[in-house]
């Protein structure tokens, strides 16, 4: 089992950044790490991810070029560092983890609230 431990929520005003961050109790196990996030009121949708091992990354054409994942080896932890924030990225953001059995996203945070005001 994978305990995916999020921290770095906030309020923020449009333009502004905030990072995230992700940190797998049990990294050996993990394959893939995901942001997810969910809007009021809409679906959850991912964000970005990262191979834990190759490090290669994906984004939703939504966050391109604003958002970036990375990991840290060292510290064990995935970051999701995310600049020029809109309203429209106000949302509860979850860290996902993949393992290495499964193809799906297993393992989730508790979430943490991204509010961006205008």
């Amino acid at each position: 089992q994978v305990q995916l431990v999020e921290s770095g929520g906030g309020m923020v005003q449009a333009g502004e950044s905030l990072r995230l961050s992700c940190a797998p109790s049990r990294p050996t196990l993990v394959r893939n790490v995901g942001w997810f996030r969910q809007p009021p009121g809409k679906e959850r949708e991912i964000v970005a991810s990262i191979n834990w091992d190759q490090g290669t990354t994906s984004y939703a054409d939504s966050v391109m070029d604003r958002f970036t994942i990375s990991r840290d080896n060292a510290r064990k932890t995935v970051f999701l560092q995310m600049n020029s924030l809109k309203p429209e990225d106000t949302a509860v953001y979850y860290c996902a983890a993949k393992g290495r059995v499964f193809s799906n996203y297993v393992y989730w945070g508790q979430g943490t609230q991204v509010t961006v005001s205008s």
